[in-house]
């Protein structure tokens, strides 16, 4: 990864101890009210998620990060958001997240309409959102809100435009820093602005307050939700192409005739087993909103420990502690979420971790050790449903090299594909997702 920041942001002893956290996690998921599974029809409503943002809170500016609009926050300005949704269907509706607001947020107007060129829109496509049959709404501190449903038909893999208009200002609000698509603002309410001539100024490669869009529909089959760290993010990609890994995805899915939708619930720098200011609530605790509260879920891809392995024994420059973990307390964290899975009778599906030697910050002998236990784990402990390889999807296939990436492969920061390694993984995949 670039240099400009000395962890993946792109962007995570014994028998008593393992016990421990196996008995704290079985008490957060027992927690998931539970007793239909996410892809039964009845639990879901008919909805799918057909879009979604993985948010964190939102920090002062640092050296390293992208220009962002997270922390100012909105005043008398319109934000437009476009996202590209997996899913066909004649209805949609959108969640609007004030999960880490330190004040009710205050939402004046919004709209949706298929996307144009830039932050134009499609003449005719533009329809107001509602909320509780109302166009305004205030959405609490650490709670997030559903709009009304809007009647407005969207293919597999259309790009819509979300417009949210908030005439106060709204303080600091919820963001995913690595969005890798155009962000537009501009003065006023726009809500309702055709030409997308008003958003000229300056974009943003980030998503704030949005964290999803489902749709309703007789065409698709449900939702698969691929959850990890920035390999899943998409950091290394292309911005701006949707070349992130489950965007491949999606695509081969819909070529090989299959109607679901792909939701990337990939968060930067997030690691399973510890919490950070930047790169948000470590796996196991954000798994149930990510995954298992998602509408029409019925397959989940997990790619997630890296962070946790590389970033182990770092200095805290402002991001969090970054403690060094054992195999076996990785182990256990993905037993945990394969179980909560498993008791909403989901599919899970588990990635080897991929190589990261010529990543100088993360790599040593001894954190490589753990990787390959962990990875040989996940190959043979039959915990998984199926395993994608991806350690050897991606890695040198020269002798001697195995635990680097291939160059063919590599972003250039010897730990996060580029485009064509994205599509490789999509490949690893495809095939696995029933």
């Amino acid at each position: 990864m670039p240099a400009r920041k000395p962890f993946v942001r792109a962007r995570r002893r014994a028998t008593a101890a393992a016990v421990g956290l196996l008995t704290a996690l079985t008490v957060v998921f027992s927690a998931v009210p539970g007793a239909p599974p996410a892809s039964a029809g009845s639990a879901s409503g008919g909805w799918t998620a057909a879009w979604g943002s993985s948010l964190v809170r939102p920090t002062a500016p640092q050296p390293w990060s992208w220009p962002n609009w997270a922390w100012d926050g909105f005043a008398d300005q319109s934000l437009r958001q476009v996202v590209r949704v997996g899913a066909a269907g004649s209805e949609l509706r959108i969640r609007v997240s004030n999960r880490y607001g330190g004040q009710p947020l205050r939402l004046t107007r919004a709209s949706v309409a298929r996307a144009g060129d830039g932050a134009s829109v499609l003449p005719g496509t533009l329809g107001e959102l509602r909320f509780a049959g109302r166009p305004d709404a205030v959405v609490p501190a650490g709670a997030e809100l559903r709009s009304d449903v809007l009647r407005l038909p969207v293919r597999p893999l259309e790009r819509i435009a979300v417009t949210l208009y908030f005439s106060a200002a709204t303080g600091p609000v919820a963001f995913h820093e690595d969005g890798l698509a155009t962000a537009y603002r501009a003065p006023g309410d726009r809500t309702q602005d055709a030409t997308g001539e008003a958003f000229a100024g300056a974009t943003s490669e980030s998503h704030y307050l949005l964290a999803g869009v489902d749709v309703r529909g007789a065409r698709t089959e449900g939702a698969v939700v691929t959850f990890g760290d920035s390999l899943t993010d998409g950091w290394g990609s292309t911005p701006g192409t949707d070349r992130r890994y489950p965007d491949r995805l999606a695509e081969r899915l819909r070529a090989d005739g299959r109607r679901l939708s792909v939701v990337n619930a990939g968060l930067s720098g997030n690691r399973l087993l510890t919490d950070s200011p930047c790169y948000g609530e470590r796996g196991l605790e954000r798994f149930r909103r990510e995954v298992l509260d998602r509408p029409g879920v019925r397959t989940v891809v997990v790619l997630i420990g890296i962070n946790d392995i590389g970033g182990g024994g770092l200095d805290d420059w402002g991001c969090g502690t970054h403690p060094t973990v054992t195999a076996s307390r990785l182990i256990d964290g993905h037993r945990a979420l394969i179980d909560a899975a498993h008791r909403r009778g989901l599919t899970v599906i588990g990635a080897t971790l991929t190589p990261f030697r010529g990543y100088a910050p993360y790599y040593t002998p001894e954190k490589e050790r753990v990787r390959d236990t962990v990875n040989h784990w996940i190959r043979t402990s039959g915990a998984y449903d199926a395993v994608a390889d991806l350690d050897r999807t991606l890695a040198d296939p020269r002798p001697d090299h195995h635990d680097h990436l291939s160059p063919a492969y590599d972003s250039g920061d010897g730990l996060h594909p580029g485009d064509p390694g994205t599509a490789a993984m999509a490949r690893a995949v495809a095939d696995l997702i029933p």
